[in-house]
């Protein structure tokens, strides 16, 4: 197979979701000596890059859109020359998710696009006026010439469908590294929300969830971890004032080592969130051996069925319930619960596997899609 290349418009938030997951994949794909090129803007301290990043320019305009004329010509001079035999877009409404709907439908190269999040009903709504001249003038039209869509879940596979395209989706979840497990559970009871403060992820109904139990449970504490958004954290501080929370601590954010120090050291971990096309932080939790409590806007149902959670709907009243009930369990049901979502994350998320079903989904792409040979992460209508 001819190179492949991913592109999208930026890994320099080491933070960010897609900054991890897609580097993961590309990474995974590049050990089974698969040719790629994974195609980004450069910004200013952009962090440190895989050897198989090729890094352009942003051009004068708003930052919003991200345009890059030197992406396009690099990604039309490699079509043009036959270099390109498959191109992978992750995310949409930037220029850097246009430029390659527009070469492949050009010449005439397989196209997968990964929405990574960006067709739930609440990211379609969101920034509603720039979208409105967006998709019907620039990101519809590039999307005309897609193969496959490349869904992290079920539920994005639904928001795919409900916005109407029929192509085959390969469902396909974003990875977890699993490290050794190795559990050092902190001095105090410790319920866990490590994410962006950001006004989707629901840290203020996790806040007033909290108030109304914290008599309740005296030994536990409430830990907010994560970089602030939008000026959101401030607002969060003066929430957890108002209310006279006393056990919270906020934190920034956390990489690396200290990140899973503190998934290890916690006894639950909480997302609450409004929408989520993955919630990589869920499974980092459960890889860490902390079982999750999760609200229904991310796809992370299988807790219930793998009983290492709670999956439930997203309210004050059902947080503060739910709450109630898994603080209450004693610290060895919550320790088997964690042990069970551990393996779980080993059966179905490790980058390997993830990285093989990618593989093959592109081979079965290059072989023109036969029905007979349909993988069994492929959903056709």
């Amino acid at each position: 197979m001819k190179s492949v290349v991913q592109t999208i418009p930026s890994i320099a938030e080491v933070s960010s979701g897609p900054s991890y997951s897609v580097v993961r994949l590309c990474d995974g794909l590049t050990a089974r000596d698969c040719s790629l090129t994974l195609a980004a803007l450069d910004s200013p301290g952009h962090r440190a890059t895989p050897p198989y990043t090729k890094l352009f320019p942003r051009a004068f305009g708003p930052a919003r859109l991200g345009r890059s004329p030197a992406m396009h010509r690099w990604l039309e001079s490699e079509a043009r020359a036959g270099k390109i035999g498959l191109l992978h877009n992750h995310s949409l409404w930037m220029m850097p998710n246009v430029y390659p709907g527009r070469v492949a439908a050009k010449h005439r190269i397989p196209y997968v696009v990964a929405p990574r999040g960006t067709f739930a009903e609440a990211a379609f709504v969101r920034g509603s006026m720039v979208k409105r001249f967006f998709w019907p003038i620039l990101q519809r039209p590039a999307l005309h010439a897609v193969t496959l869509f490349h869904a992290t879940a079920e539920s994005e596979r639904d928001d795919i469908r409900r916005v109407g395209y029929k192509q085959p989706i390969a469902i396909l979840p974003n990875g977890v590294d699993l490290a050794p497990l190795v559990r050092v559970p902190s001095e105090q009871p410790t319920l866990l929300f490590l994410g962006r403060v950001h006004p989707s992820k629901g840290v203020d109904l996790l806040l007033r969830a909290w108030a109304e139990l914290e008599s309740q449970r005296p030994t536990w504490r409430l830990r907010i971890v994560g970089p602030d958004n939008e000026g959101h954290l401030a607002k969060m501080r003066t929430l957890a004032a108002e209310l006279r929370v006393q056990r919270v601590q906020f934190d920034g954010p956390l990489t690396g080592k200290a990140k899973l120090e503190a998934y290890s050291a916690a006894s639950l971990y909480i997302l609450p969130s409004h929408s989520e096309n993955f919630g990589l932080t869920v499974a980092e939790a459960l890889s860490a051996g902390t079982p999750a409590i999760v609200t229904q806007g991310a796809p992370w149902s299988g807790l219930r069925a793998h009983r290492c959670g709670w999956w439930i709907e997203r309210s004050v009243a059902s947080i503060r319930d739910t709450l109630l009930e898994a603080t209450a369990l004693p610290s060895a049901a919550l320790a088997d619960m964690g042990l069970r979502g551990r393996a779980w994350m080993e059966q179905d998320f490790a980058w390997d596997s993830i990285a093989d079903r990618m593989l093959a989904t592109y081979e079965w792409i290059h072989s023109g899609l036969p029905s007979a040979r349909t993988p069994a992460w492929v959903d056709c209508v």
